[in-house]
Order: structure tokens, then sequence, then C-alpha cells
């Protein structure tokens, strides 16, 4: 089976020296050695301060919920993984939706202000496929109203829009390091926190709200990211450069070979992506979905993502509709992408692809 995504092992030995390192020290949680090093290296790769490492990219949705105080409504997109959604509602926030420019998937910026009402306490957007949002229009729009500005970069890790890290925009951006990203630590996650004052409560409250070791001086969880999970990440951090090479190539390839035959996302100007997806568009959502068979009787898993349009959840009460966004969740697959798909097995995606257009 080629799968839609596969995770990437550094090398064994590597990883054994970080665990004899965590056996010689002896800790394996609470702030150790190999997740302070990890958040140092990440700052500087990234070109960010103030990152601070946590258990998943869902716990860091949350986390930044809570550190911005929001309440009541909350702008965000329908097109995104369904933890951003769901993490609102988990805090009893009440996700309002706003529709998605169908060409980039991100949220449309222009619709944004007609939504925004007293009871709007914040935006979530998400750089779709690691596809920059518009930060300035979406920032100063939350400058002008005094709401909170949360990017979901779960996607965006390494994406520079103006030569800078994307993830500088907003008060808060987070990251996901689950298995399957570009960049992972088996399970794991991050906040980029603006400001200095909310770094310092952060880091409290993800740690049952203690300061010191007998201080507790706010509401906090466990959302810590571990020594095992850090030593992973330290070692695929080492790769990263041709992870993201060899899937930009990867990505060249289906752009050429399959131009003319399906529809492409729309890339942010002045941006540098991170090729850590290939999604494609169809014209409807059956040949959607006889693509997406013919794959599979083909031993090809490509995915439906993102399905449903997050305006669509079942446990959602009168969600408005979203036509640009469901219009896309019923016509998109994302074709395998991973360092270590070979050569062949990507000739093989194509083929198929192309088979089914004869």
């Amino acid at each position: 089976m080629i799968n839609v995504t596969q995770p990437f092992f550094p090398d064994k030995e590597k990883y054994k020296s970080y665990l004899e390192k965590i056996y010689d020290n002896r800790w394996l949680t609470n702030n150790g050695e190999l997740v302070q090093s990890l958040q140092k290296q990440l700052e500087s790769y990234l070109g960010v301060k103030n990152l601070l490492l946590v258990a998943n990219g869902t716990m860091a949705l949350i986390v930044a919920y809570r550190l911005l105080e929001l309440q009541k409504d909350v702008l965000t997109t329908p097109f995104s993984f369904v933890a951003t959604t769901s993490s609102l509602v988990w805090e009893n926030l009440n996700p309002v939706f706003s529709d998605i420019n169908v060409s980039t998937f991100n949220l449309d910026e222009s619709n944004l202000e007609d939504r925004i009402t007293e009871d709007t306490s914040a935006i979530v957007a998400t750089h779709v496929f690691g596809n920059p949002c518009a930060v300035n229009e979406l920032d100063e729009l939350a400058k002008k109203h005094s709401i909170k500005m949360i990017y979901d970069g779960a996607h965006a890790f390494g994406v520079k829009y103006k030569d800078s890290s994307v993830l500088n925009y907003g008060d808060v951006s987070i990251l996901s390091f689950h298995a399957t990203k570009l960049f992972h630590t088996g399970e794991g996650g991050a906040l980029v926190i603006n400001d200095d004052e909310l770094f310092e409560k952060a880091k409290g409250m993800i740690n049952f709200g203690f300061v010191k070791e007998d201080t507790i001086t706010q509401l906090g969880i466990n959302a810590k990211m571990n020594e095992l999970e850090a030593a992973m990440g330290l070692c695929v951090l080492d790769d990263i450069d041709d992870i993201i090479n060899a899937q930009k190539m990867i990505s060249d390839k289906y752009k050429h070979e399959l131009a003319g035959l399906v529809g492409f996302q729309d890339y942010q100007q002045d941006s540098l992506g991170n090729f850590s997806y290939f999604p494609i568009v169809l014209e409807s959502e059956s040949q959607t979905m006889e693509l997406k068979a013919r794959l599979m009787r083909n031993s090809i898993r490509a995915r439906r993502y993102f399905y449903p349009s997050l305006n669509k959840l079942p446990y959602l009460k009168n969600s408005r509709a979203c036509p640009n966004s469901e219009y896309l969740a019923s016509r998109i697959l994302s074709l395998p992408v991973y360092h270590g798909l070979s050569e062949r097995e990507q000739d093989e995606v194509i083929l198929h692809i192309k088979k089914h257009f004869v």
C-alpha cells in the first residue's frame, strides 16, 4: 500500500544515543535537558522567539484559548482539520464560521469583518496545507476590533512569508508535531507566543499552574512534552532540510505531470512553503470518489483532506452554510507525499490518475 503519508524515522543509532542520555540523566519529563535543547534549536531554525513545547497540537490550541482568555464567539475557518473546531467546542467557545477563498483554501479575509460582533473574542485562522493566510490583513482586522488573533500553523513548519517565519504573526501561533507531520516528535506540538509576559504565564499553565516547586499561581493543566519525544524531534530536526527537499521534488513532479487534469491550490505570493501536502481538486464529488476508489483498488491511499466541511459537524448547532468550503471539501484529494516515496511509487500514482481521465 502506498499511503498518503508515512512517518519519517531518523537514524536508529542517533536516537539510541539520546536514549542513553535520558537513562544517564534519569529524567523523563518536567522540562528536561532534551526538551530545553529542542526548544532552543527550533527557535533558531524557525526564526521565532518564545516557542513552548507541548504534548500535541490540539493541546496547543486549547492552551492558546485559555492563555488569551477567549470567551463566547470565535471566528474561524470551516476548512481545516477537525481539531481547529473541536478544541473550541471543548473549551465551551462558539465557533462562528466564515467562508474560505476557494482558490487559496484559507479564510477569505474580505468577508470577515461583517461577522464580527460584540461577542467576538478572537479569530482562529489556519494556514491550510502550509499556505500562509492573508496575515497582514487579518492582524490589522484583529487589532482594529481589539480581538485576539490565533493562527493554526499545524501544517506551517518552516513556512516563510516575506522572508520571515509565518509563525511570527498574530498573538499566538500553534504547531503540530504529530508523527505524520513534516517535522515530528512522534506526538507533540508547540506554541509561538509573541508577548513575553504571556509566554511566562504559559510556561506555568502547561505544568498544572506551578511557577516554582511549591508555588501554584494559576489554573493549569498537564500539557508538557517528555524527553522521549524531544529526542525524536532532535533527530528529525537534523534531517529536516533533506525531508523538505525530497518532498519539494515530489510536489514539483506532481504539478508538472498533472497540470491541466486537476486543480491546484493557489499559493500566497512572497511565501516559501514546505511541500508537506499535495492536494488536488476534481470537477465533482462523484469524480473525486471514483478516483479515490480507483487508486485504492491499485493499493494507493489518497485522502479526502479535509472532509467534511467543519460547519457540517454533527455536534454543532445553528451553523451557517459555507458554500466555498463545502464545494472544496467535496472535491479534494490529498496525494501521497513523504520522504521515502520512491520515484517508481510516485509514477504509479500519476499513471492511475492519468488513466482515470482517458
